[in-house]
């Protein structure tokens, strides 16, 4: 998938229309600041595509943040804060932020939540109806914002989309229990993690190898897709690193880091592997959901039972299908790429999309040993990741083409947590999101393949960022009509339209909303941590200035307006 020049607009995409947006029908300036928002940010505005300059050395952290540097952390560690998460990080410091993090349990399982709400009947078993409920009411309602923000960077990067989910019926459930697992190993072990993706129905079915058997007289092989994807995607890449990300070069030119031999080698081991209906019927195991969550088990007829080579290591014969899926998960994350390779996405995922050498270097070594001779541990790799001086630096963040444009989801989810959005029936009925002319373009577990919605590498042609060799992966999804698209959905859902029954909660910005620049300010700490300029706040203010003021109805499109243009704004969507 990959998007038009986003740079060659002959004019700004089309503001939203009256029609289609009556809130701001009302302000014809609110329409034309957001025309030329909308313009600067698909070229890249707010300085997602300027060339990289010299990095500084960055200052360390302030002991104490203050609310804009707290508002700042938390885009890059939640899924959206309000200002009692901003004060909690203020009075805990950074590192005493993370520590409450990791401690507070998991809040439910989204498994368990579409079976109280009685998707597991037999009726359901060929529809995806309540996956979209239960993922959206984790992302937007649970306190633990930070596994919610791992969980759902893991989840672009070891990826498994829903309506890829092929075989077994009941995807709901197969997605949810896929994302149970991501959200139980987020704090956990990187090895670990790797054990339990490779045993999961979900990833079986997403990437093939469930059902995978052994070669026959046929000329029928086992099935290639998870070995090349585990290797290429997941763990190691395509070419040979350094520690620091950058591609191993002998003699000028880079090194493949596996070979077709290699694959064939792998998807040995990947044979026999199947669903575990605990010796019943398929028809009877099949009627409920509940095997769809197992980790797979063999069928020991289809299992390749001979020697199986690869990344040099050999897995003698005979060794049984566990003890060889292990041996084999172990020879791969004891490949030097494994640290640089995942720590650089981690890095793009969280926090910026270029990185320097050095910040993958310094993640990468810990990631390599967490400081007890523990490698993989990925709550010592998540607080490296956040905690580094490049991430917390204020001179770093103002670096030429430091940060990343936000993707889609964590632009609305940032407005529905700094607003405290609720479902009053707890349906929460946001839905499949993936349109991009007529909602975000992003709907969490609905890759359109497993390069993710964008691939980490993405660069946009005939752009600052191709002549700059710099990467720029959610501008691959960015186009005139996704940046239409956005702006006329979350206009609707910040008015409380188009969204169920969810509503957000403005009581905090009712009593500045008489004062436009009082409650752009408020916003623009709260969304978008005070990066808004003078300029677009001139802008922004002047739009909100010309709207009625003095009731509570025209208070509430003045906050409606003035949120959607911050949600608009440059400055917010690209995070720094």
């Amino acid at each position: 998938m990959s998007a038009p020049p986003v740079c060659e607009l002959d004019a700004p995409p089309a503001a939203p229309s009256p029609e289609s947006a009556p809130l701001l029908a009302t302000s014809a300036a609110s329409l034309a600041a957001i025309a030329s928002l909308m313009a600067l940010a698909a070229c890249g505005g707010g300085g997602g595509g300027d060339a990289p300059a010299p990095a500084p050395t960055p200052a360390p952290p302030p002991a104490t943040p203050s609310g804009a540097e707290a508002s700042r952390f938390l885009a890059q560690a939640s899924m959206g804060a309000d200002r009692a998460q901003i004060a909690s990080v203020q009075t805990l410091g950074y590192a005493g932020w993370l520590a409450e993090q990791f401690a507070l349990p998991a809040s439910g399982t989204r498994w368990d939540r579409l079976v109280a709400a009685g998707y597991a009947d037999i009726s359901h078993k060929n529809d995806e109806a309540g996956f979209d409920s239960a993922a959206w009411s984790k992302l937007l309602g649970s306190p633990d914002t930070l596994r919610q923000r791992v969980t759902l960077a893991l989840s672009e990067i070891f990826v498994a989309a829903i309506d890829g989910l092929i075989g077994g019926g009941w995807k709901q459930f197969a997605a949810a229990a896929y994302l149970d697992l991501l959200e139980a190993n987020a704090f956990a072990n990187h090895r670990t993690l790797l054990q339990q993706i490779s045993q999961s129905p979900a990833m079986g079915q997403f990437l093939t190898f469930r059902g995978s058997a052994k070669a026959n007289t046929t000329g029928a092989l086992p099935d290639e897709n998870y070995a090349r994807e585990l290797m290429q995607l997941f763990t190691i890449g395509l070419v040979q690193l350094n520690l620091d990300g950058t591609p191993t070069l002998t003699a000028g030119s880079t090194t493949y880091t596996y070979a077709q031999t290699d694959i064939t080698g792998l998807a040995r081991v990947f044979t026999g592997w199947d669903f575990d209906l605990g010796g019943q019927p398929a028809a009877t195991a099949t009627a409920t959901p509940d095997f769809i969550r197992k980790p797979l088990v063999q069928v020991a007829s289809r299992y390749e039972t001979g020697a199986k080579t690869f990344l040099g290591t050999t897995i003698a014969a005979s060794t049984d299908a566990a003890t060889g899926l292990t041996q084999a998960l172990d020879a791969i994350f004891a490949h030097a790429n494994v640290a640089p390779f995942f720590s650089r996405q981690l890095i793009q995922r969280l926090v910026t999309s270029n990185p320097s050498g050095a910040y993958v270097t310094r993640v990468a070594t810990v990631f390599n040993n967490n400081g007890s001779g523990v490698k993989g541990d990925l709550k010592a790799v998540i607080t490296a990741v956040l905690l580094d001086d490049e991430a917390r630096s204020a001179s770093a963040a103002a670096t030429a083409g430091y940060g990343k444009l936000r993707e889609p989801m964590l632009r609305f989810t940032a407005w529905a947590r700094a607003y405290g959005v609720a479902s009053a029936s707890n349906a929460w009925a946001i839905g499949n999101t993936s349109d991009p002319a007529t909602r975000l373009a992003q709907s969490p577990l609905r890759s359109p393949s497993v390069f993710n919605f964008f691939r980490p590498g993405y660069v946009p042609p005939n752009t600052a960022f191709d002549a700059a060799a710099m990467v720029a992966p959610e501008f691959q999804i960015a186009n005139e009509s996704s940046v239409v698209g956005y702006i006329n959905y979350l206009q609707r859902a910040v008015a409380g339209q188009s969204v169920g029954d969810v509503v957000a909660d403005y009581s905090t910005l009712l009593a500045v909303a008489d004062d436009s620049n009082a409650l752009l300010t408020e916003i623009n700490l709260v969304l978008a941590a005070n990066r808004l300029s003078a300029t677009t706040m001139g802008v922004l203010v002047t739009a909100v200035q010309s709207m009625p003021s003095g009731t509570d109805s025209t208070r509430r499109n003045r906050i409606y307006a003035a949120l959607v243009l911050v949600l608009a704004a440059p400055e917010f969507l690209v995070q720094k």
